[in-house]
């Protein structure tokens, strides 16, 4: 059985959406992840925030209530009964509890014992990697397996497969090979 490594934040939950939330309530700003046109928020954000935005990502509570993204329950459910299916998510301080938890919550049928923490996810044994973040991309696409990008602008110059959704990927992945 094929292995499918997944990562979390903005491929299965919402992180975006409430990160900038935050940030824009605070700054009077209205950063969103459309704008990203690359991984460094950084350089889109108010000078005065400049990489205090990275801040909000330790705030207690963010990653408890992120917003899965559309189809990604239904459709990983559906990918369990043919895959080994792994979360692959990298985390800082207080995510480590909430995105447990929060798998637990919204992903039982997965379960937590099929959670990995890990910056270098090329370095995790599985057979294909479905991530947004430029830098796992490339990295797991060097090793000659699978990437597959959820696709946004900032990740454009990345050389992988892409999809825009969960129901895309379901149906590249009944294509792959």
């Amino acid at each position: 059985m094929k292995t499918l490594l997944i990562d979390m934040d903005s491929v299965i939950c919402n992180l975006m959406s409430e990160w900038h939330k935050r940030y824009n309530e605070d700054y009077n700003d209205d950063l969103s992840v459309d704008k990203l046109l690359c991984w460094r928020s950084e350089d889109y954000v108010k000078a005065e925030c400049g990489e205090k935005i990275y801040d909000y990502l330790d705030e207690p509570g963010l990653f408890l209530h992120l917003e899965p993204l559309p189809y990604a329950i239904d459709v990983l459910k559906r990918l369990c009964n043919h895959y080994d299916v792994l979360i692959v998510t990298s985390s800082r301080t207080y995510a480590y509890t909430e995105k447990e938890l929060w798998v637990e919550k919204h992903l039982p049928f997965i379960g937590k014992r099929n959670l990995i923490f890990s910056h270098r996810k090329e370095m995790i044994r599985g057979d294909l990697l479905f991530d947004d973040a430029p830098h796992n991309l490339v990295a797991f696409n060097k090793t000659g397996r699978t990437a597959v990008a959820m696709s946004y602008e900032y990740n454009q110059q990345v050389d992988v497969p892409r999809v825009s959704n969960w129901l895309e990927f379901e149906k590249w992945l009944s294509t792959w090979k």
